[in-house]
């Protein structure tokens, strides 16, 4: 549920729940009323008693705004008679304590009553004459003479009127309690789903204001809550990805350089062993020059390698580096590899050729010179670590039903089990081979970053002692666009 919907709902139950509370309890209040004290609490008797109220009230308001003349006036002492009649009203007008005029006989002991509940304060103001209630109304009055005085108006209510007014005073007093109770309890409910999570969530964020990411912020609480915790758990967790990645590349980068800064050791040692040689008289003959400046060039050329691939990883580390798309024919790309790679593998004494299991002719879109850089370099090594007197590299191409499949094998010395899954490591070397070998150790690195910029996936896969093979998932493109 959301904020808007559990305002409104909590607004509605506020003021209805009190409503209906207020009359459950008037019907319990009737019923007992009229069931076990036998007071009869219906509408027509609560009509009439506030009726009969009503007009003793203004009738002692015009007697009250009336000047004191008027109330020996026998017109308009029967003016007033004719008023209360509609009540079956009684009116009775006292000069100190003498009666000059009455539409009733009542003794002096019922007219003290009269006196006694008129001026009290209290709301029921209820005589009891001859076995009769009466409602009475007393005004004060001051005559001409400066004679003060009081007129007293009475009206007949039925025996159980005053039950009425605590009728009234017993449902307004409900009302009350209910409406203040479900306030509370409404108020204390929208407190426990919005303030309650908005805590929790404050609480969280101060947790990751001091770096610590590893509190989880729960989705409660209604709906823009739960929205609101959970984009706060998604920052979390970006943060906390950012972090790791930082101390991943941070890592990396310190590696990166151990690693650089050992592999560029080994060609400067020898470049300047040779420049020393050559500048000691070691090299005292032109053949003996001549050795040592192909050697030193060999090396300088070793370590541009090595930098020009460090620079080539950084970018495609970045993704700084764009690939130019192309759409291509897969079979005929392969040839032209093979066509570049046979005179340098010949010389080698290895064959390569192509093993097409691709039904017809099928389209890839690749950048052609960035792939023609893993091809050549995954068949670079196949050479480099073939143990094999006749070698050989078989392409061969399958497709699924939405890529295609190519696979370079070589029948070489193959690789450990173990270390299968690490070949793609920057500056991974097998450890026999890596004090021997050539380049930058950056290759196959290289050549997974390449095919993962194709949105390809690039695995190795080992036959023991029989070969290596390098395998690259591409999608292919079919009538209606990629797959």
């Amino acid at each position: 549920m959301n904020i808007k919907k559990r305002l409104l709902l909590s607004n509605t139950i506020t003021v209805v729940v009190p409503f209906v509370i207020t009359i459950i309890a008037a019907f319990l209040f009737i019923f007992i009323s009229s069931t076990i004290f036998n007071k009869d609490v219906s509408y027509g008797n609560f009509k009439k008693f506030v009726f009969i109220k009503t007009q003793l009230s203004d009738t002692s308001n015009i007697v009250r705004n009336q000047t004191s003349g008027d109330m020996q006036n026998k017109k308009y002492q029967q003016y007033l008679r004719q008023r209360l009649s509609t009540i079956n009203g009684e009116i009775i007008i006292l000069k100190n304590s003498t009666i000059i005029f009455t539409s009733k006989d009542l003794n002096k002991i019922d007219i003290e009553k009269c006196l006694v509940e008129g001026n009290a304060r209290s709301e029921k103001r209820l005589v009891e004459i001859d076995t009769i209630s009466y409602m009475v109304e007393v005004t004060p009055i001051r005559f001409i003479d400066g004679n003060v005085g009081n007129v007293i108006l009475i009206a007949p209510v039925f025996k159980y009127s005053s039950i009425l007014e605590e009728f009234i005073i017993f449902i307004v007093a409900i009302f009350l309690i209910s409406f203040i109770a479900v306030n509370i309890y409404m108020s204390y409910l929208l407190s426990k789903r919005i303030i309650k999570p908005l805590s929790l969530l404050s609480t969280a964020v101060g947790e990751i204001s001091k770096g610590e990411l590893s509190l989880e912020i729960i989705e409660v609480g209604d709906q823009e809550i739960k929205n609101l915790c959970a984009d706060f758990e998604k920052m979390r967790i970006q943060l906390k990805d950012s972090i790791r990645l930082k101390k991943k590349y941070d890592e990396n980068r310190t590696m990166l350089v151990s690693s650089i800064s050992h592999d560029l050791k080994t060609p400067i040692t020898s470049i300047k062993g040779y420049v020393n040689g050559i500048l000691d008289g070691v090299a005292n003959t032109p053949e003996k020059v001549d050795r040592y400046l192909k050697t030193i060039y060999s090396k300088s050329e070793q370590m541009d390698i090595m930098i020009n691939d460090l620079l080539l990883y950084s970018k495609l580390d970045l993704s700084q580096l764009p690939f130019n798309f192309e759409k291509t024919d897969i079979i005929d790309y392969f040839k032209y590899c093979i066509h570049e790679s046979a005179p340098e593998l010949e010389k080698s004494n290895i064959e390569i050729c192509l093993e097409n299991n691709l039904d017809g002719l099928k389209y890839i879109m690749i950048d052609r010179e960035r792939l023609m850089r893993v091809i050549l370099n995954i068949i670079d090594n196949s050479s480099k670590y073939m143990d094999k007197a006749q070698g050989k590299i078989t392409i061969l191409l399958r497709e699924t039903n939405s890529s295609i499949i190519i696979e370079i094998r070589d029948n070489g010395s193959g690789i450990d089990e173990n270390d299968v899954n690490k070949i793609f490591d920057r500056f991974y070397r097998a450890d026999i081979a890596r004090s021997e070998a050539n380049g930058s150790g950056l290759g196959l690195a290289i050549a997974k970053q390449i095919v993962e910029g194709h949105s390809g996936t690039i695995w190795a896969v080992s036959h023991e002692n029989e070969g290596t093979s390098i395998l690259m998932s591409f999608g292919k493109i079919l009538n209606k666009g990629v797959l």
